[in-house]
């Protein structure tokens, strides 16, 4: 079976694309799996500004719906033109592909209120591009008393699980969530949840004090020029989503436009070098991380025989050298590799992940961790949207 993934995270950088042939069997785990093609469309800096701007409700009142209601129809034809994009990458035309699995774009993400929104129009897609389209995933898991967050950790069994080896799988986008695998593991003993901010409060600080002339603290220069601030950074460790156990999920709601805005006026104030925050940013996202293994992952039964012997690292964090370097401090006796290491591609592993639940979706599988999300149980995720010529696969 082959199905397009697709992934637009919570920096909204752009469309990642990933085609994934997956094995014909009905099996809940199918291995083996082989990426065809990935791409990444990037988004230009006014459309990023705009999904930021509705996110972060700074769209006056009386444009507000409107505005969303746009940017719902525009992110469905790039998502579209996306997986046409992808599909010739392979060599492909859209009718050799079984469906789209398209993950969205969040502009709000509230489980304490028993609500997410994702928008990129899935009928806008399946017309465009006469595909089977699966979207709106997160809603299920929610109706089902789940956080709706994280799903990429499904994938994560899936792909990184070994019978010999425990690894934690740590993906670095705008929020960092990490998946605890034991040995030898099967979905009910998999452990994971979003640790808090990655990029999202780096990026915005970035963003902020260059006036929108840098997206991100590329190559983590920044941070190395600068230095550590000892007094915010337990300030920003005394939070108490890092200290609550999960199942637990978060977004820019939290660490976003409006706490990058604080923490960049606060500096400015007192005249402090915004290479400093920066730098002081990246050790929070470290540390945080370091507290979640050992808080989290070592406390459970599965981990104190075991422990993290290894940890795979994936999302744009991990191209920044700063943050894995104040990662390795944070974790001094871990073996830290990137997503590469043991065969798929860090970049893509996020649209893989989709497309690994858009395939279950059509075949009528589970395909997300309930203890990991906090689901009552495990369900088909995802809302399908026929295409235009019929398909092979229906739910059974």
């Amino acid at each position: 079976m082959r199905v397009i993934g697709l992934m637009s995270g919570t920096s909204a950088d752009g469309v990642d694309a990933a085609l994934v042939e997956w094995p014909d069997g009905v099996g809940e785990r199918p291995r083996p799996f082989r990426l065809l093609a990935f791409r990444e469309d990037s988004f230009s800096d006014d459309f990023r500004e705009r999904i930021h701007r509705v996110a972060a409700a700074r769209v006056p009142g009386e444009r507000a719906l409107a505005e969303l209601a746009s940017l719902d129809v525009e992110l469905g034809a790039r998502f579209a033109t996306a997986a046409a994009a992808v599909a010739r990458d392979a060599g492909l035309e859209l009718s050799a592909i079984d469906a789209i699995a398209s993950h969205g774009q969040t502009v709000a993400h509230h489980p304490e209120l028993s609500a997410t929104l994702q928008i990129g129009n899935p009928s806008v897609i399946a017309e465009r591009t006469g595909c089977t389209t699966i979207a709106d995933f997160r809603q299920r898991d929610i109706a089902a008393g789940g956080e709706g967050a994280p799903l990429a950790p499904f994938f994560h069994w899936v792909a990184f699980g070994e019978a010999d080896e425990a690894r934690a799988v740590l993906n670095l986008g705008g929020i960092a969530n990490i998946t605890w695998i034991p040995r030898g593991a099967v979905a009910e003993d998999v452990v994971a949840f979003d640790v808090g901010p990655a990029n999202a409060l780096i990026d915005g600080v970035v963003v902020i004090a260059s006036g929108g002339s840098e997206r991100m603290d590329r190559d983590g220069a920044r941070a190395a020029r600068g230095q550590v601030d000892e007094t915010l950074l337990r300030r920003l460790l005394d939070d108490d989503f890092l200290r609550r156990p999960p199942p637990k999920s978060t977004g820019r709601e939290r660490y976003g436009l409006a706490e990058a805005e604080s923490l960049a006026a606060e500096w400015r104030e007192a005249g402090r070098a915004i290479d400093d925050l920066v730098s002081t940013l990246v050790a929070f996202t470290a540390e945080s991380i370091g507290r979640a293994c050992r808080d989290f992952l070592q406390s459970s039964p599965s981990a104190a025989a075991s422990g993290v012997e290894r940890l795979l690292v994936g999302g744009g964090g991990a191209r920044n050298p700063s943050l894995m370097r104040a990662l390795r401090d944070a974790l001094p006796d871990a073996v830290i590799e990137p997503f590469d290491a043991v065969g798929v591609p860090a970049a893509a592993a996020e649209a893989m992940a989709f497309s690994l639940m858009g395939r279950n979706a059509l075949l009528g599988l589970p395909n997300h961790l309930p203890r990991c999300t906090g689901a009552s149980r495990a369900a088909v995720l995802g809302q399908i949207v026929p295409g235009a010529r019929p398909g092979r696969w229906v739910q059974s």
